[in-house]
């Protein structure tokens, strides 16, 4: 009766289960995955973000595919032209070359529709956040994964995306900063990039949900498997050096994908795009059809449309919250590794996420629900964003001070017992 495009494994996994019976029992669970900031104790202008809802202009309907020029004025000033364009690399950045959607999701959906054949690839990197996965499911696209390795820092592994690409390949994927890594895409692999994808044709799709949440480049502390750079502060929040928005690379068709979710820290406010760059000779007819694509489901409503430059300006205080909280959390962290030897931090440049990695004395999944029923600690274990082998834990760096700091502990005394 069902398409095989849905023919996935529905049983619940052993963290799950463990997780409803922890709960059940009445254990007061310290969790150190929070991805939900309307639920991370930050303070939002409740009365600036409901008013935005209710201007009497979304009484109209004007479909617009792309959508409503206001809001994409908005994006677009986002990015460069108006204060904040400086951090992000743009200069400027025409309206006309974004396409509004609900979700960096949906996002995905519409380039996948527009670039692939049922049965075409796209190379998506390793370790990385397994969305990916059901969206090509539901495109009839295959993923083809390259790794990110790990030396001292997160690279890309271009020998191994030279063996994936096939005849079949119609773009790749990359995270910027990645989920839940932290690395950017550097300088010189961009360069490598564009090259990669110019001589074969390919398109850039780029996430880019956590720009704006950067760390402190080449800085680690006490416990990280990395060294220090010899000028920077470990307590430093000052302005750091920027890694810019691919929304300014003009050698190859690049997708940009990024949204309120991340940037305002308001996923319940449905506003996305997709930014389009690239040689006028591609990115043409990339809008045309996508234009097209979006006329065809017309998903925006407008009360939100008209709500979007409110809602992008309430990032000037949520992102400086946010960040804060993960530096805060990111010092605790490191304070707490400091005073054993089994786990290690790996080098995070930028997002909500640290990665530990631990003594492989069982899997990844074993270990967390240990920590589950032993501590009444909730991590998430690698295999979850496709780590290529045991012995590494994700934590959330947006988690409560006081929460993140005694579950650290929990955590660490039973790794270190």
């Amino acid at each position: 009766m069902f398409s095989d495009r849905t023919n996935w494994k529905l049983t619940r996994n052993r963290l799950t289960d463990a997780l409803e019976a922890a709960r059940s029992e009445g254990a007061n669970i310290l969790d150190l995955t929070v991805s939900n900031p309307t639920r991370a104790g930050l303070l939002y202008d409740e009365a600036a973000t409901l008013a935005s809802l209710s201007s009497p202009r979304a009484i109209d309907y004007d479909p617009q595919p792309k959508g409503l020029r206001q809001a994409r004025e908005a994006v677009a000033a986002y990015y460069g032209g108006e204060g904040s364009g400086a951090g992000h690399g743009v200069h400027s950045f025409d309206p006309e070359q974004l396409v509004l959607t609900t979700s960096t999701s949906e996002g995905y959906s519409y380039i996948f529709r527009l670039l692939c054949n049922p049965g075409d690839e796209l190379l998506v990197p390793k370790p990385s956040y397994p969305l990916f996965e059901f969206l090509a499911d539901l495109e009839d696209v295959k993923l083809v994964p390259y790794p990110l390795i790990y030396d001292h820092g997160w690279q890309m592994d271009f020998p191994s995306l030279e063996k994936a690409v096939t005849p079949r390949t119609r773009g790749v994927v990359v995270v910027h900063p990645n989920n839940p890594t932290g690395s950017y895409v550097q300088a010189h692999e961009l360069t490598l990039l564009n090259g990669f994808c110019r001589e074969r044709g390919l398109a850039l799709i780029v996430d880019e949900v956590f720009l704006d949440y950067q760390l402190e480049v080449g800085t680690t502390a006490p416990g990280c498997s990395v060294e220090r750079s010899s000028t920077a502060s470990p307590s430093s929040t000052s302005a750091i050096a920027c890694h810019p928005s691919f929304t300014a690379n003009r050698d190859v068709l690049t997708f940009t994908l990024s949204g309120l979710s991340k940037v305002s820290a308001l996923p319940q406010m449905k506003v996305a795009w997709i930014a389009v760059s690239g040689p006028p000779a591609a990115t043409a007819p990339a809008l045309a059809r996508l234009e097209v694509i979006a006329d065809t489901y017309l998903s925006m409503n407008a009360p939100l449309q008209w709500a979007t430059p409110v809602l992008l300006d309430q990032r000037q205080s949520l992102q400086k919250q946010l960040l804060d909280r993960v530096r805060g959390n990111l010092a605790e962290l490191d304070r707490q590794l400091a005073q054993q030897k089994a786990c290690e931090r790996l080098a995070v440049d930028g997002g909500w996420y640290a990665i530990l990695r631990v003594p492989v004395t069982k899997s990844d999944e074993d270990l967390a629900v240990e920590l589950l029923q032993r501590k009444s600690v909730l991590v998430h274990p690698g295999h979850f964003y496709d780590f290529p082998s045991d012995g590494y834990l994700v934590l959330s760096l947006i988690t409560r001070a006081a929460e993140f700091c005694e579950g650290v502990g929990r955590m660490l005394e039973l790794l270190n017992s």
